[in-house]
């Protein structure tokens, strides 16, 4: 096999976890490119509702090397977001292919294989950022099939429209829940469905606070110490949550047992009409190009090392979660988890037979 046709490391996504690890691995001299199913720059923001807003002020949502514009009290929109997220690929030209979907990812004689849209690439090592927007959760309540409504994921609601003049059932207690029922609750009648009692932060705690509250939580855990952060809450107030406060629209129920034709039930006896559900119940980590590896968990995660993969040698994990690297999942806590992890790869390529072709540049 040639080596001109094998990269030293291919990394899969394009969004934010693959630009932040796109940005330490351009200071190297490997050999890269980032595959993305997507068919323009932006990652998963470009299917994200319309209203969505960051829970952090913009200096606290940024990549590294680019502050996002609007200083310490704006907090950016979906469409700020996406444009800086365009603007940051266009600024560092990083080697992007798309659309091209990883289809499947094997190891065969110490190199990776990637079967994709686009036919077979190659390369020593890998990093999967493809995050979990792509693999929603919805759970599996009996009798769904009879329901006549509309059922559908946060990853799929775009605004209020089409609820309009509607009963709705918002499902799910955490920020996503709370602003599309804020903006729901305008143009229709919604009830708010729960598992655990939602629970809205002071006014005056964003997401910078809880990023520098889980940093001494990281910190703590790392030297080995005892310490219990005070419970505070979950949904932040951002403003559309602040003036769905002002309107009283908060209500909890407990989720929901069933569905039938018309609406949903409890098993306690009580129903309720509807006409659509929203679920805001999450995603799962979108690793199924992985499978054929055959090292998933009973949980559908990979056992790691901060974003190494334990059980193969040359893959590595961004942008998932706690579990691939603290705060990884966010914008601003994703450049530290990727910059540790470039240094890991070119670390694990210093040890192959090829290393003179990809020297680390240091200035």
């Amino acid at each position: 096999m040639s080596q001109e046709h094998v990269y030293d490391v291919i990394v899969i996504g394009g969004g934010q976890s693959a630009l932040a690890v796109a940005y330490y691995l351009k200071r190297t001299r490997l050999r890269y490119v980032l595959l993305d199913k997507e068919t323009a720059a932006g990652g998963a923001w470009q299917h994200v509702w319309d209203s969505l807003t960051l829970f952090s002020p913009a200096q606290w949502s940024s990549l590294p090397g680019v502050i996002m514009n609007g200083g310490s009290d704006k907090y950016p929109t979906r469409n700020e977001t996406l444009q800086y997220l365009r603007d940051y690929e266009s600024r560092y030209q990083f080697p992007v292919k798309r659309p091209v979907e990883v289809l499947e990812v094997r190891k065969e004689n110490n190199l990776f294989i990637l079967s994709t849209s686009q036919g077979t690439y190659i390369s020593k090592a890998v990093i999967s950022a493809t995050g979990n927007y792509s693999h929603p959760i919805i759970p599996d309540i009996p009798d769904k099939s009879l329901f006549k409504g509309t059922v559908i994921h946060s990853a799929d609601y775009r605004g209020p429209a089409a609820f309009a003049g509607k009963r709705v059932v918002v499902a799910g207690e955490g920020n996503s829940g709370a602003q599309i029922l804020a903006e729901v609750s305008k143009v229709a009648n919604v009830l708010w469905t729960t598992r655990n009692a939602p629970s809205f932060l002071p006014d005056h705690i964003d997401g910078r606070y809880l990023f520098d509250a889980a940093t001494a939580l990281y910190k703590a855990r790392q030297e080995g110490k005892n310490y219990q952060p005070r419970p505070l809450g979950h949904i932040v107030k951002v403003p559309l949550v602040r003036e769905a406060i002002e309107r009283d629209v908060y209500h909890a129920l407990p989720s929901f047992d069933y569905f039938y034709e018309d609406g949903i039930g409890w098993n306690g006896g009580r129903q309720e009409a509807v006409d659509a559900v929203i679920f805001c119940t999450g995603f799962l980590p979108a690793l199924q190009h992985l499978a054929p590896l055959e090292i998933f968990q009973p949980d559908g995660k990979i056992h790691t090392h901060e974003t190494k993969a334990i059980n193969i040698a040359g893959l590595w994990l961004v942008g998932y979660g706690s579990w691939t690297g603290f705060a990884s999942a966010t914008l601003i806590g994703v450049g530290r988890t990727a910059k540790k992890t470039v240094d890991d790869v070119v670390h694990f390529l210093e040890g192959t037979s090829s290393w003179s072709d990809v020297n680390f540049i240091t200035n």
